[in-house]
């Protein structure tokens, strides 16, 4: 490891059963305090984050899981994704900004659910 920070971006995704808020503000809970545990991020380290969602999600911003986990002032913005025929179904992605002294290398992305899928070469890492 090095003294110096530097940003690095990292992806999750994962999907949800339906389309209600709690469902969605669980399933973005879950994928930030997972993504945050296993590259030792603290809120400090969150520079920003892209969520999006697919269109068939409208129920709720995950946007607002992460103001309730306490990253009140961390840049946030929700996106919807691009219908595309046959791709995954209410699925919720991020690209999560931070700073780190970890090698890019060492940071770990984080697909759960039905969204292993998109990365089923990280499916051991669950």
């Amino acid at each position: 490891m090095t003294d110096e920070r530097r940003l690095h971006a990292l992806r999750g995704a994962t999907t949800v059963e339906r389309d209600d808020s709690a469902s969605v503000l669980g399933a973005t809970r879950e994928l930030l305090e997972l993504l945050t545990r296993r590259n030792d991020i603290t809120r400090a380290d969150v520079v920003s984050a892209l969520f999006t969602v697919t269109a068939d999600l409208r129920s709720e911003f995950p946007a607002r899981a992460a103001r309730e986990l306490g990253w009140v002032d961390v840049p946030l913005l929700c996106m919807t994704e691009i219908p595309v025929e046959g791709s995954l179904g209410r699925c919720i992605r991020i690209l999560l900004y931070v700073e780190s002294r970890r090698p890019r290398g060492a940071l770990r992305h984080v697909y759960l659910h039905g969204a292993r899928v998109l990365r089923p070469d990280l499916a051991s890492d669950y």
